[in-house]
């Protein structure tokens, strides 16, 4: 990256950021930032958010830091955290929870470090602050461990979540859907 923050790299990422008239890190950002939350057609695909115009908190904050890579831009790092999931923090979510009795549930949300300040670029309407008082942990990761890895890691806690909550029915399946139908709530706000 230049000084006055051009985006130069010859990789395929950054042409792909120039083909739509992108070519500064700033305007990457706030264009990332524009696109509506919803699932890549292929999640190893971190590219896909810009040509199906739509990503979720791993597929975009992935693919910013992937560019920051390719453009030497310093002191960004990708963050993997799990925090405790409610209406509060995740406004849409509250009928889910509430028809099965459940005040949280354990989810796991990506969003970038710039220079140790927290960037969520998730949506326009994102504000980590309404969160940050229920994270539960932060691990920094690499681009292409929010496919595979983010839902193993996601899994596995919500395993031990699970065996150590003694006040609910539900089984890690049953538990595993109540969460995709609060994902599905969003998409749809």
């Amino acid at each position: 990256m230049t000084s006055d923050g051009k985006l130069t790299s010859e990789k395929p990422l950054t042409q792909l950021f120039h083909s739509l008239k992108i070519r500064h890190w700033k305007a990457a950002i706030s264009h990332v930032q524009k696109l509506p939350y919803g699932r890549n057609s292929n999640r190893e695909n971190i590219s896909l958010v810009l040509t199906e115009q739509q990503g979720t908190c791993s597929s975009k904050h992935a693919l910013l830091k992937q560019l920051a890579d390719e453009n030497n831009i310093p002191n960004v790092q990708l963050v993997l955290a799990l925090y405790r999931m409610t209406e509060a923090n995740t406004p849409g979510i509250a009928p889910i929870l509430s028809q099965h009795a459940l005040s949280h549930l354990p989810e796991a949300h990506c969003y970038l470090k710039i220079g140790g300040v927290v960037v969520d670029i998730t949506s326009e309407e994102t504000n980590f602050k309404k969160l940050q008082k229920d994270l539960i942990s932060e691990l920094l990761i690499a681009p292409y461990q929010v496919s595979a890895f983010k839902i193993d890691y996601h899994q596995s806690y919500l395993h031990t979540w699970l065996a150590s909550e003694a006040t609910h029915p539900y089984s890690f399946k049953e538990l595993w859907a109540i969460r995709e139908l609060c994902i599905q709530q969003l998409t749809r706000s």
